[in-house]
């Protein structure tokens, strides 16, 4: 089989088999300019948006008297009628008919209705206020003025400037390009018997009013832009300070736990060979004090180490996992805890965050079990079930009486608890139980790989 080429013909648009070609950019410029035009005097253009209240907590504004001060939110609206107002009476005195002739009034109304319109629909008052000019135009008598009568003149300036501040700059772009597109039309087709045609007044004074409207709405962008960052510095400012008051808060806890936790392990090293024929399970105890004492101080180094240092590197010792579980099991018989350790389910591998979490809550349990229920046997379950890993701890109720006094906590130890488990999100119960002991139970999903994602 022969393979055919078709080639375009040269200057032919290059297309992507969908029949769209490779646009130039002046198409593309004027593809989205006309995208924003849609956008932004036809898409929803009588959709109703009311004009919102001014907020009363500026430095001038919170200074006046309440009654005053809740009126000075209607300010805008305050504006709006006022500016409608003038279009009104303009409208009306400039209709060149009779005083008492209703048509003057009937004409000023049109000229003010556009403005009104702006306090709840902007961009269809604009729309209407250009429906509204030669409708007054043929309606008055006498006059020379095109397109705009001086009523519709005042009215359609005043529609401009406050579209202008209720939406952006690019609206007030569109609605004066519109506006001088009119002029042209009015002026080439419907100025005939008009001496006088006031569209470049209407677009030279509406291009400053909109300028100074647009500029205005830059300044206000910039000013906004700018508090954010400040804002945005400000709570930077507050949680580098927090950090650092943390920072210096670990560094007297560590001086202080320390140098206890030295005391602790020096005295047990030496405590055996200050009495003489030490039994043997003496020696173990105060061996296990030491053991822990050192753990402990390694411990809080590592730590104070990630709270102080912004460079600082993790060490490459592995983080402890359920395969650990039985070394702490061992360190907490040596304590004087009888604990039971029950697995069920197909031992796996899990994922490192879930193995750290499940040993971390365990030996928090059993160090709560030691603390607050002296002398009392303790159960670990582990249960390998299917999307997740359970994990329960339960101890039994302290023995009467005890040698050992009860040791009052913080509280942080379930809390600690429940946010790995959150992190996870896991769930979690701790309360007492029927017999007067204490029960832990937690369970940690782990999501299941598919054959087919792999």
């Amino acid at each position: 089989m022969t393979e055919t080429t078709h080639q375009q013909p040269p200057g032919a648009p290059r297309g992507d088999g969908n029949g769209t070609g490779t646009r130039s950019p002046e198409y593309r410029l004027v593809q989205n300019s006309l995208r924003g035009l849609r956008q932004d005097l036809f898409r929803d253009a009588f959709a109703y948006l009311p004009l919102p209240t001014r907020r009363t907590d500026g430095p001038f504004v919170r200074r006046l008297p309440g009654r005053i001060r809740s009126a000075a939110a209607y300010l805008p609206h305050a504006v709006v009628a006022g500016i409608a107002f003038l279009a009104l009476t303009v409208g009306t005195l400039s209709s060149g008919l009779p005083g008492g002739d209703l048509r003057a009034l009937f004409i000023g109304l049109l000229c003010a209705l556009p403005v009104l319109a702006t306090l709840v629909r902007p961009v269809g008052a604009f729309w209407l206020s250009l429906v509204v000019t030669p409708v007054v135009a043929l309606g008055m008598s006498g006059q020379s003025d095109w397109p705009w009568m001086p009523g519709a003149f005042v009215g359609h300036l005043g529609v401009l400037v406050v579209v202008a501040v209720r939406t952006r700059p690019r609206t007030a772009f569109w609605m004066w390009a519109v506006t001088a597109v009119y002029a042209f039309v009015s002026d080439t087709f419907g100025g005939g018997s008009y001496y006088y045609s006031n569209g470049a007044p209407m677009l030279v004074t509406s291009a400053f009013a909109l300028l100074v409207v647009s500029l205005w709405h830059v300044r206000h962008i910039a000013q906004q832009e700018v508090t954010a960052q400040q804002t945005v510095t400000a709570h930077e400012r507050s949680r580098r300070t927090a950090l650092e008051e943390r920072t210096t808060i670990a560094r007297e806890l560590h001086d202080v736990v320390a140098h206890h936790m030295s005391v602790v392990a020096i005295q047990a090293e030496a405590a055996p060979y200050r009495v003489e024929n030490t039994p043997p399970e003496l020696e173990r105890a105060f061996a296990t004090i030491r053991e822990n004492a050192v753990a402990a101080l390694t411990e809080l180094r590592r730590i104070l180490g990630v709270v102080r240092a912004e460079d600082y590197e993790a060490p490459d010792a592995p983080q402890p996992t359920l395969a650990d579980l039985e070394a702490l099991l061992v360190n907490v018989r040596d304590a004087g805890l009888e604990v039971e350790k029950v697995v069920t389910g197909a031992v796996r591998e899990l994922p490192q965050g879930v193995e750290l979490s499940a040993y971390r809550i365990v030996q928090e349990a059993l160090s709560n079990s030691l603390r607050h229920a002296p002398g009392a046997s303790a159960r670990v379950e582990i249960g390998y079930v299917l999307g997740g890993l359970g994990v329960r701890i339960v101890n039994g109720p302290a023995p009467e009486p005890s040698l050992v006094k009860p040791s009052p906590g913080a509280g942080h130890g379930i809390t600690g608890m429940r946010e790995r488990v959150t992190m996870l999100n896991g769930e979690m119960t701790a309360g007492p139980t029927d017999d007067g002991g204490y029960e832990v139970a937690v369970y940690l999903p782990v999501a299941t790989v598919n054959e087919g994602d792999v």
